[in-house]
């Protein structure tokens, strides 16, 4: 076996879990509940029937008489192939949705304007009691395990964290006091469970805000705990502003695994075993937390969205076939504000009635010709390939990829660099006929003689009318890469986007004096919330990178760039001035393969400059209606 020690089985107490993967509770279970994990987390319920709720204030309680028949459905579906259900137990105290007050550590008036009251210890009593209420019924109701969310700033973590306990009474100030209430709730469950049932424990092992709680403070506290916990799962991160939201769910200016340091440290000091999440992609990198001895099971988050089979593929050797996730956020629908939500690589998330399991096949097979071979381009070959279809790709340039291409060249893209290998492999895999280095023309798809033809030959640059563009050392965002020993220390980047920072970062690594000048009052305006947050954090580890904003572009000189800011033309040095200012569709290339046939479709940037999503999409759909 290629991964042996994650599906090495484990024995907890009375129950033998099959693998070392755990299924978080992120996005919906039921593909993940036959995708092979050993833990399937099938969401999250409120402890308590008023002021717990994040969602809103009116959420039914998860067993109430009219919600425990559903409750109990997710037992049934994530055992349906051999994993062991979990149910995430969480209150989410200060910042709970509620049509009067919420209550928290501490008295204050939410950015909302909600009134948070103070618990007092009949209202602590009261809470605790609902965890173990709901504990017990969980497992009444067939759980073979509850995780108690202890994370993120919910209820527990505000009484733990000093950023939220603020309280002067014998349940705030020292650590002693602050974790008598989370103590109390844990002391609870156990009493209302027994001995015989598993009970887990998230918990950020930094919530990396300053005036939080200290990694040493979280570990004593579970090793005081210990003792009433079967397992403890290490998170980092909160779920209740941007800042630490980019922690929890890591962006891809964060390393892969970066809280297995601090598993592997829990794991050296307590007896019971430990669980770690947090941007573990690959099954070589979840097989290497088991092997080391740094935790005892992986959660996979977001690489269970973009593959929910990423556990059998892995069982069966199959690693090359796993969709890796991008870790773009938008899955994410605190990123999105709940706009659009979707994943990049994984048509079917959020779209389960539109995207079928497994994809039919077409009644009457297809001679199907692809323009481009970008993430558009491959994804239609592979879904009109799996449907029956010959399939016929035509690329221009020597190898696939794309605009994902330059992925190659900058340590922030690896999630997307893998992403293009994954592509051009499945092609390998297929039925697909490639053409690489061929320029493709009416009259040579004419001779093709297709019944359909998918046009998906990308974007192009746009170079703006700036006086002085046309110098040496001018050159575009996408040159720098293959130009990079021509790159001056002084650079001036034209064009605040995604790209554009995301190249400033790469050029401050190599040593360069970068200024980004934007037009407009917002950096990676096309980029989501969280994306930006941690671009911003990034940037501001990198002291020779600046930015300017506001700013229009008058001239490029032979050194160095005149501006206008705020109604005054200034002037700034540079070695080199590199253009990230956008693409262009090419409508005279796009119009030439219509008239051909009359199933002619235009996807990807072809159609419109967005991002891998779209372009995911727009080729799974128009393959799949083919």
């Amino acid at each position: 076996m290629k991964f042996p020690n994650i599906f090495k089985p484990i024995r907890i107490k009375n129950t033998v879990f099959n693998n070392r993967i755990i299924a978080t509770p992120a996005g919906p279970y039921h593909d993940k509940a036959i995708g092979g994990a050993g833990v399937i987390i099938t969401g999250s319920v409120n402890v308590s029937r008023k002021r717990a709720s994040y969602s809103r204030p009116d959420e039914p309680y998860a067993f109430d008489k009219y919600q425990i028949e559903a409750t109990r459905n997710r037992v049934i579906v994530a055992h349906q192939a051999g994993a062991k259900a979990s149910l995430e137990l969480i209150h989410s105290g200060q910042y709970a949705r509620v049509d009067d007050y919420a209550i928290g550590p501490v008295d204050l008036v939410r950015a909302d304007g909600t009134i948070v009251k103070a618990m007092d210890e009949q209202m602590m009593d009261e809470v605790a009691n609902d965890w173990a209420e709901t504990a017990k019924r969980a497992k009444e109701t067939g759980f073979d395990l509850v995780m108690l969310h202890f994370a993120h700033g919910w209820l527990p973590a505000e009484f733990l964290s000093p950023l939220f306990n603020k309280r002067t009474d014998e349940y705030g100030g020292s650590f002693e006091n602050r974790i008598k209430f989370p103590k109390m709730i844990i002391d609870r469950v156990r009493e209302a469970v027994g001995h015989d049932f598993i009970v887990d424990m998230r918990i950020s092992a930094s919530e990396i805000v300053d005036g939080s709680i200290e990694f040493e403070d979280v570990l004593e506290f579970i090793k005081i705990v210990e003792d009433k916990l079967d397992m403890v799962h290490i998170s980092a991160g909160l779920d209740i502003n941007y800042e630490g939201n980019v922690h929890m769910a890591p962006t891809i200016f964060k390393e892969h695994m970066p809280n297995v340091e601090w598993a592997a440290e829990v794991k050296r000091n307590v007896k019971i075993p430990v669980s770690v999440v947090g941007a573990i992609m690959s099954p070589a990198e979840a097989e290497s937390i088991i092997a080391e001895g740094k935790a005892d099971f992986v959660a996979l988050g977001r690489p269970l969205i973009a593959d929910p089979f990423w556990p059998q593929k892995a069982k069966e050797g199959r690693d090359e076939d796993i969709v890796p996730c991008l870790r773009c956020q938008y899955c994410y629908h605190i990123s999105t504000e709940r706009k659009n939500v979707g994943c990049s690589v994984n048509p079917r998330y959020t779209r389960y009635d539109m995207v079928p399991l497994e994809l039919p096949k077409a009644k009457q097979s297809k001679k199907v010709v692809i323009v481009g071979g970008g993430p558009a381009g491959m994804k239609a070959a592979l879904v009109a390939d799996e449907r029956g279809h010959e399939v016929t790709l035509l690329e221009k340039h020597e190898s696939l990829g794309g605009a994902l291409r330059y992925s190659a060249y900058e340590e922030l893209k690896i999630d997307l660099y893998n992403y293009m290998n994954y592509l051009i492999t499945q092609i390998g895999k297929s039925g697909v006929t490639v053409k690489l280095g061929v320029e493709a023309t009416p009259e040579q798809i004419k001779q093709l003689s297709p019944d359909a033809i998918i046009v998906a030959t990308g974007a192009v640059p746009f170079t703006p009318p700036i006086k002085g563009v046309e110098q040496s050392h001018v050159m575009g965002a996408l040159d720098v890469y293959t130009r990079m020993d021509e790159v001056g220390n002084e650079v001036v980047l034209v064009g605040g986007g995604s790209t554009g920072c995301e190249l400033g970062i790469e050029l401050a690594r190599h040593g360069k004096q970068v200024t980004i000048m934007e037009a407009g009052d917002l950096l990676a305006k096309n980029g989501n919330i969280l994306y930006r947050v941690g671009l911003r954090q990034a940037m501001e580890k990198q002291e020779t990178l600046r930015t300017k904003l506001n700013v229009k572009i008058v001239e490029i000189s032979a050194d160095g760039v005149i501006y206008e800011e705020a109604g005054e033309r200034k002037q700034i040095s540079a070695d080199t001035v590199i253009l990230s200012t956008g693409m262009r569709t090419t409508p005279a290339l796009i119009d030439s393969f219509y008239g051909i046939v009359p199933d002619t479709f235009v996807i990807g940037d072809a159609n419109k400059p967005r991002n891998v999503m779209d372009a995911t999409r727009e080729g799974y759909f128009i393959a799949k209606n083919l």
